[in-house]
């Protein structure tokens, strides 16, 4: 792995005809990257797993826009996406929830297995099934959408990068799931080798349906542009890492 604190400043101009899939990509940070994806020239697939809400936001981003249904849980969904998608560059794992719970006592093992569901096993589900395409792309990126929460090394002391008073413990799910998530980005990335950029995004507390009714978060736009600086990585730029959405490197 690369040993770098902070992502190139230079983002790679996409080739003519790149191809990118942003799972949840109808709304939220998902909806912000493929629309930073599109203005740079590439063609972005939203999947969705309600076609109406795909179609509606492939319309608001615009005519280059398309929408495929996609439930990263089912596997004939995740089939027929990659049938239907064919040719690969960019793969941006987006897709995931929230199911609630609090801590050990307070979580249920049906909301772990939601959070695990989506989160974990839809992830691997996705880019195992894209794998043969981006094999076959010169440039393949994956970046896997996770959390701050889930680094343990943040969990594990006191730190600015969440209020430690109530975080303590809570969120099992979730938070467990993400650290899930940043276990499987550095397998993957060590699997697949120096041609792949394997790279997992903290993009912080953002205004998305995940904290729908909370009336905190940040631009989810201004997290899609470090989803967007992994996704364009030049082919010098680190693979296996956790990133912050600021460029900065993360622990894991």
């Amino acid at each position: 792995m690369n040993q770098i604190e902070r992502l190139p400043a230079e983002i790679r101009s996409p080739e003519p005809g790149s191809v990118a899939l942003v799972t949840g990509g109808n709304s939220g940070i998902g909806f912000a990257v493929a629309q930073q994806l599109l203005d740079r020239g590439v063609t972005v697939w939203i999947g969705a797993r309600d076609i109406g809400k795909g179609q509606r936001a492939a319309k608001e981003l615009g005519s280059t826009a398309r929408v495929v249904r996609l439930d990263v849980t089912d596997p004939s969904s995740v089939a027929t996406a990659v049938e239907l998608i064919g040719e690969l560059d960019i793969l941006v794992n987006n897709a995931g929830v929230n199911p609630g719970g609090e801590d050990l006592t307070g979580t249920t093992i049906e909301q772990l297995r939601t959070a695990y569901e989506t989160n974990v096993f839809g992830l691997i589900a996705v880019t195992q099934g894209f794998l043969p395409a981006l094999r076959r792309s010169a440039h393949p990126r994956i970046v896997n959408v996770s959390s701050g929460t889930g680094s343990l090394t943040w969990n594990s002391s006191p730190n600015p990068q969440f209020d430690w008073e109530q975080v303590q413990g809570g969120g099992l799910a979730y938070r467990s799931s993400k650290t899930a998530v940043n276990a499987v980005t550095l397998l993957t990335a060590q699997s697949l080798g120096e041609g792949f950029k394997v790279n997992a995004l903290a993009p912080g507390l953002r205004r998305t349906n995940l904290i729908a009714g909370m009336s905190v978060g940040g631009d989810p736009a201004e997290a899609a542009t470090g989803a967007v600086r992994l996704a364009l990585l030049p082919d010098d730029g680190p693979t296996g890492a956790l990133w912050s959405w600021d460029g900065s490197r993360a622990p894991w």
